[in-house]
């Protein structure tokens, strides 16, 4: 019988994710929308913190183990930013190109342009869950002058990975989710279940 997991997002990039990695183990990933929960506010000031809240929220809506992520871009030469506002950096409604617009206009004068995409999965067996399981990943590059490619989503298209001479939106999806926050955030948390005997 197939495992189903309900994934606390609504960002189709994300799920499809998601779906991907965790298809090769027959566990079905189910969007939030597909069992009627709403997004909910992501009120603290980390990224652990955001994810942990989201989890539980749809957990308990649901009855089903939830994952949830919180991820976002962090620039050195502004401090972090955007950070944990990522997704709505440029105000609501939240805009993918509106967000790469701002960000390339506060960095139009910057020589410095570091960056790394961070990410945070917290994994629930149920809303009360005492020992959430945590993963993180990292995925470093700088900020392009303009926009690139046609895959992935956020700020993929200006996120320039010197490794392999190409933004992230320039990447092959299976080459992505192998070196991205995300996918290292996943297999840090798939070998974590598989330890805990989850999957």
């Amino acid at each position: 019988m197939q495992k189903r997991i309900v994934i606390a997002s609504a960002n189709l990039g994300k799920i499809k994710e998601f779906q991907q990695i965790f298809a090769q183990y027959n566990i079905e990933v189910v969007p939030q929308a597909d069992l009627n929960v709403s997004e909910i506010e992501e009120p603290f000031s980390t990224f652990v913190e955001n994810s942990l809240h989201k989890a539980r929220h749809c957990s308990r809506v649901t009855g089903l183990p939830a994952l949830a992520d919180d991820s976002g871009l962090c620039v050195t030469a502004l401090g972090g930013a955007p950070g944990i506002y990522s997704a709505r950096y440029a105000g609501e409604p939240k805009s993918d190109q509106a967000n790469i617009d701002k960000l390339l206009h506060e960095l139009r004068d910057t020589q410095n342009r570091d960056a790394y995409f961070y990410c945070s999965l917290v994994f629930v067996r149920n809303s009360e869950d005492p020992q959430p399981i945590i993963a993180e990943g990292i995925f470093t590059g700088s900020i392009a002058e303009h926009p690139k490619g046609h895959n992935g989503h956020g700020y993929d298209p200006i996120f320039y990975v010197a490794e392999y001479k190409a933004t992230a939106a320039e990447l092959e999806p299976n080459t992505k989710n192998e070196i991205s926050h995300r996918g290292k955030a996943l297999n840090e948390l798939r070998n974590k279940l598989i330890n805990a005997k989850i999957i």
